[in-house]
This record gives structure tokens, C-alpha cells and sequence, in this order.
């Protein structure tokens, strides 16, 4: 089996510079699944123009394509995005802010700018934050509760990655706080999570903790904030790779 993508490789990456040269930039788009909000970002502004990437979550692919070119034809036509400024004429009558994108977030969230790159990661990221109907960015306290894990806000948050609250209970085991590593994490379809050491946990030994203190108890856990709804994930020991899959129904 020829396992040499090297040819489909270039002829990728020199699609994407086609791109960059014709329009500006490219658009790297991701779809929403039963969990997670779509987003979009660009590739290229930063090798074209020296300006900052792109990232945008939350609304409709159209919605993003639309906001991300609209940033594309502004830094084309000599302006610089900034933070700490707010932009009218981006979405509609609403007015939109840029956050400055911590490093620790790009292999979750732009890795296919990563390689383009050259696995380097060496490029500014600026994350385009919308409003609700109100006006109300994320971070103020009337902004709608419905929308919070809309767009999550990655100039922060770097020691919590999942999509919500701190204090969400979630079910583990005792064992998890004895010292056992945990192997075994369960997404359920009504959004409970559980996280376990062993394959089948005995009952008596559950315990209902807060999500953010699993995070603190073993790090490693925000590697698979992303996991969908009906979804479990395994690995074989604390230094494996996570693997995941959907769970089957009878389970």
C-alpha cells in the first residue's frame, strides 16, 4: 500500500497558494457537528500581507465565509486588524472584536494552517468575536446565556478547553482520585460525561465531582474536549494517544 501522500501534498498546498494569490487568502472551513460549533479561518494572510490569521466561530458556513472576506479585502486594501477596537460593517448593524489567539489553542484549532506552515505554528492568530442581538460581547454579564458556548474565546481558557461550565458535575470513580489513571471518557447522548480507570466501574465506587476538577486531577483530559455526543474514548495507559469513536447503540 503507498502510504506516500507527498504528491497530494504539494498539489494541496499549491491550491491553497492559488488561492492566496487570486483572492487574497483561503478559507479553511469546518462544519458543526452534534457537539461543537462550525468555525472557519483563514490561511495566508500571514505569508501574503504579514497580518494575522483569521478565526471566526458560531454562525452559518455563508455567514463566516462572508465575515472572514470582508476581513480579507480590508487587509488587502492596506488596513490592520486590531484588538481593544471595535468594527462596524463586518455583520450587518452589529459590531464585531478581535482577540488575540493563545498559542496553546492552534493545534486544536488551526492545524491545517499549521502545515501549510510547515508544522511550524509560527503565525499571529486574531479570533473574530461577534455579538448577540443585544450588543453583548461574551464576556459581559447580559450577554445571551444561550450563545455562551457559541464561540469559545481562545486569548484564555488554556487549562480548560471543553464547552462547559467549570462546575458541570460529571461522573467518575474513586479510584480516579487513589492515584489510577484515567482511560476511559464517555460523552453521552444527553451530555453527560463520565470518566473512568477501568472498563467496567463498580457502582459503589461513583462519585459526582466538578468537570474542572478532573481537568486539574490529569491535564491531558482537555486533549478530548472536542468529543461528540454519543462518543467514548480510550487509551491504554496515561502516555498513550487518545483514540475515539461512537459508541453502538446496544451499548
Amino acid at each position: 500500500m503507498n502510504t506516500d501522500h507527498s504528491h497530494h501534498d504539494k498539489e494541496a498546498k499549491q491550491a491553497i497558494l492559488d488561492n492566496i494569490e487570486k483572492y487574497g487568502c483561503h478559507l479553511a472551513l469546518l462544519e458543526p457537528d452534534n457537539y461543537l460549533p462550525g468555525f472557519a479561518y483563514t490561511i495566508g494572510l500571514f505569508k501574503r500581507f504579514g497580518h494575522p490569521e483569521i478565526i471566526c466561530f458560531g454562525l452559518k458556513t455563508e455567514i463566516l465565509g462572508s465575515l472572514l472576506n470582508e476581513a480579507c479585502n480590508r487587509i488587502m486594501n492596506g488596513e490592520t486588524l486590531t484588538t481593544n477596537k471595535l468594527y462596524s460593517g463586518f455583520l450587518g448593524g452589529h459590531q464585531i472584536q478581535f482577540l488575540q489567539v493563545d498559542k496553546e489553542h492552534y493545534q486544536n484549532y488551526v492545524g491545517y494552517a499549521g502545515w501549510f506552515y510547515d508544522q511550524t505554528f509560527d503565525f499571529p492568530l486574531l479570533q473574530l468575536v461577534w455579538p448577540d442581538k443585544q450588543g453583548h460581547f461574551p464576556w459581559d454579564k447580559d450577554f445571551n446565556a444561550d450563545w455562551k458556548f457559541k464561540q469559545p474565546l481562545l486569548d484564555r481558557n488554556t487549562d480548560f478547553k471543553f464547552y462547559e461550565e467549570r462546575n458541570l458535575g460529571v461522573y467518575t470513580t474513586k479510584q480516579a482520585f487513589e492515584g489510577d489513571p484515567i482511560l476511559y471518557i464517555y460523552h453521552n447522548d444527553d451530555g453527560d460525561w463520565q470518566f473512568h480507570t477501568s472498563l467496567d466501574p463498580a457502582l459503589d465506587d461513583a462519585q459526582l465531582v466538578c468537570l474542572e476538577e478532573i481537568t486539574k486531577l490529569d491535564p491531558s483530559i482537555n486533549e478530548i474536549y472536542h468529543l461528540q455526543y454519543g462518543w467514548w474514548a480510550w487509551r491504554d495507559s496515561k502516555d498513550d494517544e487518545w483514540q475515539y469513536e461512537e459508541r453502538a447503540t446496544e451499548e
